[in-house]
């Protein structure tokens, strides 16, 4: 395939060679490509990624998740400063599966993390809007390994909902955080046990001024709802530490935990497997988009789904009926 332009946007070599010079400018239009649903766009952003992929790879991936008003935002900003203070490249990007409902973005406003969104040394990237779920994931997971290839050496992704988005988000990360709140009654309201299971790291936020001794109470409480859970697949043991964006008090350590987490999982082999295993769940998860798309979209499949859609809700047909003849039609099409 020729390094072409689809319009009057810029070639893929224009976008290799951008990256790898670290021009933002051409990361951000290299990354609208890659979000761009036109089959020509495609081809193209693969071709890149495939030009791309040797320079990748070399981040600190962290997802990050917590309840609405846990002051993920201003964590994140606090955090993203500190290690640019340390001299490292930050990339913040957002899996917000809300985004396909309300079509906006949870980082449509980048005033909420003002000092990285005016840091030459970070970038910002929200979700594309008006996405399934599954198509956020999979720009984000592509969008990371152009930010890598752009020099970005740590790679922090937010999560906003609750349920599925978790566990996919932790699915392309190395370390999976959770942000928690002190004083809120029962500690561990508002956060599933499904969740807690994925935790590399609890970080009790806010944990300042009047609120310090309850997030070290918080602390304890989440340190032994780990030890309930029982064993892990990793050598690595979930840690709970307390933290305040406010003051800053806590994020040294927290970042400290998160090295220390990745030098393990390195030297022991387990990150190199963790990152293999994501990707063959990533190959699968794209097989199963591309043939639910291409079901949804077959002639015999659109001429039948509407009535029996209407017959399931009207209960005159089983689901699991309608199932069959949709899945038979498209199958005896081919």
């Amino acid at each position: 395939m020729k390094a072409e332009s689809t319009g009057n946007g810029p070639t893929v070599d224009d976008c290799v060679r951008g990256i790898g010079e670290s021009d933002r400018g051409l990361l951000a239009r290299a990354i609208t490509l890659i979000e761009s649903r036109k089959p020509e766009d495609m081809a193209l952003a693969q071709e890149l990624l495939a030009r791309l992929l040797p320079q990748t790879g070399g981040a600190v991936r962290v997802g990050i998740t917590g309840v609405p008003g846990v002051g993920k935002s201003t964590f994140i900003d606090a955090l993203g400063t500190r290690l640019i203070e340390q001299g490292h490249r930050v990339a913040v990007l957002a899996v917000d599966p809300s985004s396909s409902i309300s079509g906006g973005s949870i980082l449509g406003d980048k005033s909420r993390m003002p000092r990285l969104a005016s840091a030459e040394e970070a970038f910002i990237r929200p979700s594309p809007s008006a996405l399934s779920l599954g198509g956020v994931t999979r720009r984000t997971r592509e969008t990371m390994l152009l930010c890598e290839a752009a020099g970005f050496d740590v790679i922090l992704v937010e999560t906003v909902g609750v349920g599925q988005s978790e566990t996919m988000v932790a699915d392309m990360v190395d370390c999976f955080l959770v942000l928690v709140l002190a004083g809120a009654g029962d500690e561990l309201q508002g956060i599933k046990k499904g969740i807690i299971e994925l935790a590399d790291l609890v970080a009790v936020n806010k944990a300042d001024g009047d609120n310090l001794e309850r997030a070290q109470l918080a602390k304890r409480d989440y340190a032994a709802a780990l030890r309930y859970l029982g064993a892990r697949p990793s050598s690595w043991e979930p840690r709970v530490v307390t933290v305040s964006a406010l003051t800053g008090a806590g994020l040294d350590e927290l970042w400290q935990l998160v090295e220390e987490h990745h030098r393990l999982l390195a030297d022991s082999g387990e990150l190199e497997e963790r990152r293999r295993r994501q990707l063959g769940r990533w190959m699968w998860s794209l097989i199963e988009e591309k043939l639910l798309d291409s079901f949804r979209d077959h002639p015999e499949v659109t001429k039948r789904l509407a009535e029996l859609e209407r017959a399931v809700a009207e209960g005159t047909v089983t689901p699991t009926r309608a199932a069959t003849e949709l899945l038979t039609a498209f199958q005896s099409a081919r």
